[in-house]
């Protein structure tokens, strides 16, 4: 059986049907709307793939426009905005049924000599001494539901919550709106630096918004809130695999209007500054609004 890992460099291995343009696989699955961090990193593929590779991607913004829906390939037309001495700029548009999806804007630079600064990472757990989502759910609840075991066994990347889950409004009572996860592919991701590149950006949409729900709602009791990744920036500052393990410690400024800021920063186990993400997402209570796959909000930033 193929693993998760392998899975995931297959589903980021985009067809290229067209100069600039190519074609991404949106696997079937129980899911209202395709997951944002896949589309994002399939855009990413298509960026980097029509660069010469010599520069690795520094940035990238993106905006989610409309829910994609599993099981239909995603086409990425991608512009060349501009190739210069020391950057190249690359959009990318994604479609879906002759609809936006989905933008991205990626800049590419080669690294060049000068002085460093860094935030150090705080201190937390080793990831060997904390268990993962599955191990942490089947302890709680004594088993896991069969529809948690088939999430499991398809995940692509080991979450190990630094902070335990809660479970209940009284456990939430004073919690500060920050989380910090260690993660890893389960499995070798081989040595294309662009596939750890999109690999990190496909789980950097995993867990970013548990900061804003935190003070709101238990991680893993009752859902009251529908949420949706609206935006998306990232800064990458250091080489990485995304199959080693690395800290995503996130938090939450502020939550209003509808929306919640979320803020992450990646470090490896030396407590190397790696990556900065940036998101907004949409909270909105169930109810008569609730989306059902058919609104105009962003793809979705839940665990797929």
């Amino acid at each position: 059986m193929t693993n998760p890992a392998e899975k995931l460099v297959d589903l980021l291995d985009l067809e290229q049907i067209e100069v600039n343009i190519f074609r991404g696989r949106s696997p079937q699955e129980n899911l209202q709307r395709v997951f944002g961090g896949q589309v994002a990193g399939q855009a990413l593929v298509a960026a980097g793939r029509t660069t010469e590779g010599d520069r690795p991607v520094h940035s990238l913004h993106a905006y989610f426009l409309r829910p994609g829906r599993p099981g239909v390939p995603i086409v990425y037309e991608v512009e060349r905005v501009r190739d210069g001495r020391s950057f190249t700029t690359r959009r990318v548009v994604a479609v879906q049924q002759g609809r936006t999806i989905f933008n991205l804007t990626a800049s590419f630079h080669q690294p060049e000599p000068g002085f460093e600064h860094q935030l150090p990472m705080r201190p937390v757990p080793d990831p060997e001494e904390l268990p993962n989502v599955a191990e942490e759910v089947r302890a709680h609840l004594g088993g896991l539901p069969e529809a948690l075991e088939r999430m499991a066994r398809r995940q692509p990347f080991d979450i190990r919550y630094v902070e335990r889950l809660r479970w209940s409004p009284d456990e939430i009572e004073g919690a500060e709106p920050r989380s910090a996860v260690w993660m890893r592919a389960v499995g070798p991701l081989g040595d294309d630096p662009l596939v750890h590149t999109c690999a990190l950006t496909y789980a950097s949409d995993m867990t970013l918004l548990d900061a804003v729900r935190i003070p709101i709602e238990p991680l893993w009791g009752p859902r009251g809130f529908d949420m949706a990744s609206l935006d998306h920036a990232m800064w990458f500052h250091r080489p990485f695999r995304a199959d080693e393990w690395f800290l995503y410690d996130q938090e939450s400024p502020i939550a209003t209007g509808g929306r919640g800021l979320a803020r992450g920063r990646i470090y490896d186990r030396t407590g190397q500054l790696l990556v900065s993400v940036v998101q907004e997402g949409l909270l909105r209570p169930y109810g008569p609004r609730h989306m059902d796959g058919s609104g105009e909000e962003g793809t979705t930033g839940t665990t797929p």
